[in-house]
């Protein structure tokens, strides 16, 4: 499992060290004003639907579907189950495609009405979401083929995929001469990365003799029971995009830059999001979907904790940081060109209020695992419309006296509520089993969290001072010599609070002995 989790965190990670590349040629060719505002949603709306019918929903349903015909039936009856999703996903999404083009104005106006006040901007988000829309369509069978590489162990091209759209993006907008603006130069981009991760993925399936195909449906036991747990997850997966449709909505009501403040703070929030909470889900899910489908539920048990004692680990720097210094990473990271200081400073009150909730995000993948793993994706949706009729309450609340930030806030204290919906719930079930080893990791990493944070608050100045002589590049550098004395003091103190309460990480080096030969022996420990 580790071996997995760090080649789908290695390359999630170059996802968003190109990802902020790409944000920052963007920042710097569009800045935060109209044109931005106008992109962001274009950019958004294909994403909301990806996201309810793709990752989210379609990932709930699929892999542990096919993890089970794979366990049980063999390579050939997965094969033929995936084709025929494979089929009835392609239909569904040329459709959709259809009506999205010609309904486009309708749903840009739903989906940020305070652009009806500006007419420029209306016109362009609705021109630049006719742009982007096919990139839905592209993305969607990526997820299809992304999950049967996963639930056969392979991980690699799948995580390597958003790189093309970073990339791709990147190159479209040197070439913004060559558009009418540099708007319809980002969203080309979005459409052709589609494209090119889709044929990526494509020839990474065929490859491994596990492509899909084009095939008449068949409705049979294992389809009824994919779409028996698709009803749920689309459900869930729909609250969860109604949170985000909030955002996107109530932001378009803020003045102009507060939806791309939120853009860029959201930028950096997804960064401990994608390298650890969804690496971390990613290579879960298909692990646990195996061992109960091979009834070893003990071995799904182990598998969690573990994966969850990584999480709190890895994502608690951030954590950190995005509490402590959000002004300081906002600075270095965006302020150049037509992105200023003031765009920083309001970019980094949303980030401090997006930080509130990091931990609680990045383990949700793993605490639903609990459930998707056997096939239930009903509880995860309860829990997940629960938590969002809470979220859309508290941004509707927040958002006038505390402006984006309050909708950052918002989202921050409704997943904390998801996660602790699904934790209860789990637990009450026997469904999740917390060990020594993640109370003991939790415990490491408080203890490496309370010298980071004393780090941050007396230490800053100081490294200010000694980075000041760069002129320039004195923002960078001090981010730079900050985040590595804060690892140098966080992996220190978290090995020594480790050492002091006896943390076997043999536990944890095991799973990478034993993750490699998965069909050869199993995990005793505990």
């Amino acid at each position: 499992m580790i071996r997995n989790l760090l080649s789908v965190g290695g390359f999630t990670l170059m996802s968003r060290i190109t990802g902020f590349a790409r944000d920052i040629v963007l920042a710097a060719t569009l800045g935060a004003g109209f044109m931005t505002d106008a992109f962001v949603v274009a950019f958004r709306l294909p994403n909301h639907f990806r996201a309810i019918f793709g990752e989210g929903a379609f990932n709930a349903a699929f892999v542990p579907s096919y993890a089970r015909v794979l366990e049980t039936e063999g390579v050939d009856e997965a094969k033929k189950f995936s084709s025929r999703i494979f089929t009835l996903l392609l239909a569904s999404q040329v459709l959709l495609l259809i009506l999205a083009l010609v309904f486009t104005p309708f749903f840009v106006d739903l989906l940020a009405p305070g652009f009806r006040a500006d007419p420029r901007k209306f016109d362009l988000a609705v021109a630049l979401t006719r742009v982007t829309f096919p990139y839905l369509m592209f993305v969607t069978l990526v997820t299809l083929h992304s999950g049967v590489l996963n639930a056969n162990g392979k991980f690699a091209a799948a995580a390597f995929a958003p790189v093309l759209l970073n990339l791709t993006m990147i190159v479209a907008l040197s070439l913004a001469f060559l558009f009418p603006n540099a708007g319809y130069a980002a969203a080309a981009g979005v459409a052709v990365a589609g494209l090119a991760e889709l044929l990526l993925l494509e020839v990474a399936t065929r490859r491994a003799g596990i492509g899909s195909n084009l095939t008449r449906p068949k409705w049979d036991a294992d389809a009824k029971q994919f779409f028996k747990a698709l009803g749920p997850a689309v459900i869930g997966s729909a609250g969860v995009q109604i949170a985000l449709f909030a955002d996107t909505i109530i932001s378009s009501l803020l003045p102009t830059g507060g939806p791309s403040s939120i853009y860029y703070a959201d930028r950096i929030y997804q960064l401990p999001i994608g390298v650890i909470g969804i690496a971390a889900g990613t290579v879960l899910l298909p692990e646990m979907s195996r061992a109960f489908a091979a009834g070893a539920p003990e071995e799904a048990i182990r598998a969690q904790n573990r994966t969850m004692a990584l999480t709190i680990a890895l994502a608690m720097p951030f954590f950190v940081a995005f509490l402590t210094i959000p002004e300081l990473i906002m600075r270095g990271v965006f302020v150049r060109g037509r992105f200023t200081e003031a765009d920083a400073l309001a970019s980094a009150h949303v980030l401090g209020a997006y930080a509130i909730g990091l931990l609680a995000i990045v383990l949700i993948s793993s605490a639903r695992a609990s459930f998707q793993a056997r096939g239930d994706t009903t509880i995860p949706m309860i829990a997940s419309l629960t938590a969002v009729a809470l979220n859309v309450g508290l941004k509707i609340f927040l958002y006038k006296p505390l402006g984006a930030p309050g909708l950052a806030l918002a989202t921050a204290l409704g997943a904390w509520i998801n996660f602790g919906i699904l934790v209860v719930l789990a637990l009450r079930a026997g469904a999740m089993r917390p060990n020594a080893v993640l109370t003991k990791v939790a415990i490491a990493s408080l203890g490496g969290a309370l010298a980071l944070t004393a780090l941050a608050l007396f230490g800053e100045g100081i490294v200010r001072a000694s980075t000041a002589p760069l002129g320039q590049f004195a923002v960078i550098a001090e981010l730079a010599l900050l985040a590595l004395v804060g690892m140098a003091a966080y992996v220190l103190v978290f090995f020594g609070v480790a050492k002091a309460v006896k943390l076997d990480l043999s536990a944890l080096k095991g799973a990478r002995r034993r993750a490699k030969p998965a069909a050869e022996t199993q995990e005793t420990g505990s």
